[in-house]
């Protein structure tokens, strides 16, 4: 008698993600002048005709996300306002702190207010200009069976490099090198259960993150070669996103 065929056991779809959170309480101090009348998420890259924080809602809506709520501090108000009249591609609330509360109280603040708390999200800080699939990180997310991934960048180096042979005899030029190192892209996806391990006041990469390294359950999700990624943070690299933009990236 021949045996049956043994079944396979049935694949796990990933739970599609359509939530976010977008950090934009920061001074953008060392964006100033542009700051002084307005957020950070709403300086608008010179060429690009959208506010940062513009471009971030349309790339998430083309992502399959549904809902942002948006954690404001510093000139709220012109931010709200500025999102009560525009035309917007999926549902943003705003949430505004009373106090500072660091970058991982202010998270867990924020997705209080998220409208699945059963669910994944992604967060993303209020400066970040890119554009992948984050479907993709979310896949890689769930493949992992991770409680949190961040998004890892490699950026260009600042300065010039110079290549030596092993003599000390200088070999080559190299102008603005990719960095060696990987860096915290600033974006990240969330498991249901990474809320309740925020501080309420603090900075999450320094205690939720490291604990959850020491357990294995942090990912990190390498950008894909070739995508665009800035942090837009002073007004050098505004200038420098400017001109990376009007030359295709």
């Amino acid at each position: 008698m021949t045996a049956p065929a043994s079944r396979s056991a049935p694949r796990v779809v990933p739970q599609a993600v359509t939530q976010a959170v977008i950090l934009a309480g920061g001074q953008g101090s060392r964006l100033r002048p542009y700051t002084d009348d307005r957020p950070k998420p709403l300086v608008e890259i010179p060429g690009t005709g959208v506010p940062i924080v513009g471009h971030q809602l349309t790339w998430l809506a083309t992502e399959g996300v549904t809902d942002v709520v948006i954690s404001c501090g510093h000139l709220a108000g012109v931010l709200q306002e500025w999102l009560d009249k525009a035309d917007l591609p999926l549902d943003v609330c705003t949430v505004v702190e009373a106090e500072p509360l660091g970058r991982g109280g202010g998270l867990k603040y924020a997705s209080k207010a998220l409208p699945h708390p059963d669910a994944p999200w992604y967060a993303a800080n209020g400066d970040i200009w890119t554009r992948f699939s984050l479907r993709d990180m979310a896949a890689f997310h769930h493949e992992r069976d991770a409680v949190a991934t961040l998004a890892l960048a490699r950026p260009r180096i600042p300065w010039g490099t110079v290549e030596t042979d092993r003599f000390g005899n200088v070999l080559d030029f190299i102008e603005a090198p990719p960095s060696p190192f990987l860096i915290n892209a600033g974006l990240y996806v969330f498991g249901p259960e990474f809320h309740e391990l925020l501080p309420d006041v603090g900075d999450h990469e320094r205690t939720t993150f490291p604990q959850l390294a020491r357990s294995g359950r942090l990912a990190g999700y390498q950008l894909p070669q070739g995508c665009y990624w800035r942090a837009i943070d002073t007004v050098k690299d505004l200038t420098e996103a400017a001109r990376e933009l009007s030359s295709g990236g």
